[in-house]
């Protein structure tokens, strides 16, 4: 009986467990579902929910009329978001597998991400560091995810073109980023890495020949002060933009 429960665990057969969360990581029924959503206490995944905006289902006039927004406008502004996240996830968490992007309708699934992380350790952190932070002026939701094959959690008739159930599917329909940004994010972030960790260590031995350097470490005091937060209003409420970014963008610390 175990064997026969462990089978079927997760799939249509499985009146106990919900297939739909096992496999997607959410259901359309939320807390009212009729069967049990295990969340996962360690997993590579996590879903950022409800993070991305599509323009062309925002997008309205002051009449209320939508407004249009051409193809390359919509790819334009979706490789902007993807190389945002993707960024900022694999510097300040760890190396990404792989992300992707729902372009669902359905309120449980509009909008969300989903990162899998090469670590596990990567992933929980993630969790707990996203949880206080903005993103957009919206909080960001994150959470362990279930998905780690993602081949079952799409829509396959999505894929061919042929899905009749269109943006309400309740399996992901994933938003493809461009040729472009997809050989510089997947192909290329190796020898980042190693670029990065060349660059680090150049700084280090430098930091370690300043110390060595007799009055040489004293000339750096007084610039302090340069680096602090930056503080911010977002959804009326103050957040700190995080010290580390470099570059503009979309995250925020909570105070």
């Amino acid at each position: 009986m175990a064997e026969y429960l462990a089978s079927i665990f997760g799939t249509e057969k499985d009146k106990v467990n919900c297939s739909f969360y096992f496999k997607i990581g959410a259901c359309r029924h939320g807390d009212r579902c009729s069967r049990l959503h295990n969340k996962p206490t360690f997993s590579q995944t996590i879903a950022l929910l409800n993070i991305y905006r599509n323009p062309q289902n925002s997008s309205q006039s002051a009449d209320g009329l939508r407004c249009a927004v051409s193809d390359v406008e919509m790819q334009e502004h979706y490789d902007e978001f993807f190389e945002e996240v993707f960024t900022e996830m694999e510097e300040k968490y760890g190396e990404v597998e792989e992300m992707n992007v729902c372009d669902n309708l359905g309120d449980h699934l509009v909008g969300n991400v989903y990162v899998k992380f090469r670590r596990e350790e990567d992933a929980e952190k993630a969790v707990i560091d996203l949880n206080n932070r903005w993103f957009n002026g919206q909080p960001i939701h994150a959470e362990l995810s279930p998905v780690t094959d993602f081949r079952e959690a799409c829509c396959r008739q999505y894929e061919m073109g042929e899905c009749t159930r269109g943006g309400f599917c309740n399996f992901m329909h994933l938003k493809p980023i461009s040729r472009e940004l997809r050989r510089e994010l997947y192909g290329r972030r190796r020898k980042k890495h190693r670029s990065r960790s060349r660059s680090r260590e150049r700084r280090s031995r430098s930091r370690d020949r300043g110390r060595g350097g007799g009055g040489g470490g004293g000339g750096g005091g007084g610039g302090g002060g340069g680096g602090g937060p930056e503080n911010v209003i977002e959804g009326g409420q103050e957040i700190v933009k995080d010290p580390d970014d470099s570059e503009p963008c979309h995250f925020y610390l909570l105070c």
